[in-house]
């Protein structure tokens, strides 16, 4: 059960889970007040404690509710957005209160990775290191679009996850890779993932999982921190104002990365088939963005704000990262590019 106990200019949520009890200290807001003495709390009891509730209305109260239970902050680092978002670091986060929620919900999260030619070779790693570290406990299915099926490992999984193999043509240049799972995905959660899924994950095959990616990465849309832009204001959006990802100067508060990003799905239908739809646009004016749909996804989130912001632990890399990260802002490597 939760009870909380004013504290000063605090509150302590003390959490039950199980025989284990658990204390975590929250910072309230005005606005966090007029809402906990709205009503809140009852909510939030339904949210926890009501199997019967629909499932899709506990998604949609999720994103609100839990962003103020059970989110901390931490000093060293800049933890909600100017728009009060959380921005989500390891320390920020009760991972047994937001483990007990999400299990009770049981959402159904599908992962879509595209893996053609050469990539094919990194789904071991990215499979293996999933099972161990990737919202452990949750139904999670995998969707593979290749080109090369008999190249898909056999990897042992958990109970209630599983692999959806999608065969697709081959693509020549890592840009016509992007493009491809752009439009792959759109067909296919027309087709089948939307009846199977809650959550879904874009991510690029050629990462492994180094620690905890969990519960607390899930919202309407979560977008995540690029590593090597994340301290700079001096982003590498699209500039030319001919592409359909055409940022103006002085605009922008957050680069991203389009190499893991995720939400709820319908919310995810849109983006992918907006980045797909906005590259096809491009290619009829003859101009690519500089950075494919990356750029797009940025021109997105500029206007439509993430519910969720995740720090660049949650794809990071040691090739490119240092030169940009000189602090130890990032303590760890959840999720990391080879």
């Amino acid at each position: 059960m939760f009870t909380l106990l004013p504290c000063n200019s605090t509150f302590v949520i003390q959490y039950r889970c199980g025989v284990n009890s658990h204390k975590t200290v929250i910072h309230l807001s005005v606005p966090f007040l007029f809402l906990l003495f709205a009503g809140v709390t009852s909510v939030f009891e339904i949210l926890i404690y009501n199997q019967n509730f629909p499932h899709k209305s506990v998604l949609n109260a999720e994103s609100s509710i839990l962003n103020f239970f059970v989110f901390l902050r931490r000093t060293d680092v800049n933890s909600v957005t100017n728009w009060n978002a959380p921005l989500v670091w390891e320390g920020t986060f009760d991972p047994v209160v937001i483990d007990d929620i999400y299990s009770r919900m049981n959402p159904r999260v599908a992962v879509v990775v595209l893996a053609v030619g050469k990539y094919t070779r990194f789904l071991k790693g990215f499979l293996e290191s999933g099972e161990k570290y990737f919202l452990v406990g949750l139904r999670v299915t995998y969707y593979i679009f290749t080109d090369n099926e008999q190249d898909v490992p056999n990897v042992t999984l958990s109970e209630g996850r599983k692999i959806t193999i999608l065969p697709v043509p081959s693509a020549k240049r890592w840009q016509d890779v992007v493009l491809s799972k752009m439009k792959w995905a759109t067909v296919t959660i027309d087709k089948q993932i939307r009846n199977e899924a809650d959550y879904l994950f874009m991510m690029d095959v050629d990462s492994v999982f180094h620690n905890r990616f969990g519960a607390e990465s899930l919202s309407q849309m979560s977008a995540v921190l690029h590593r090597g832009f994340y301290k700079r204001d001096q982003f590498p959006y699209e500039r030319r104002p001919e592409s359909k990802a055409y940022i103006p100067a002085g605009e922008g508060d957050y680069y991203y990365t389009a190499a893991v990003w995720g939400g709820y799905l319908e919310d995810m239908y849109r983006l992918i088939k907006y980045c797909y739809e906005q590259s096809e646009e491009d290619a009829k004016n003859n101009i690519e963005a500089v950075w494919q749909e990356e750029s797009h996804l940025n021109k997105y989130f500029l206007y439509n704000k993430p519910a969720k912001v995740l720090s660049p632990e949650y794809l990071w890399s040691d090739y490119d990262a240092p030169a940009a990260c000189t602090d130890n802002a990032t303590q760890l490597s959840r999720f990391q590019s080879q």
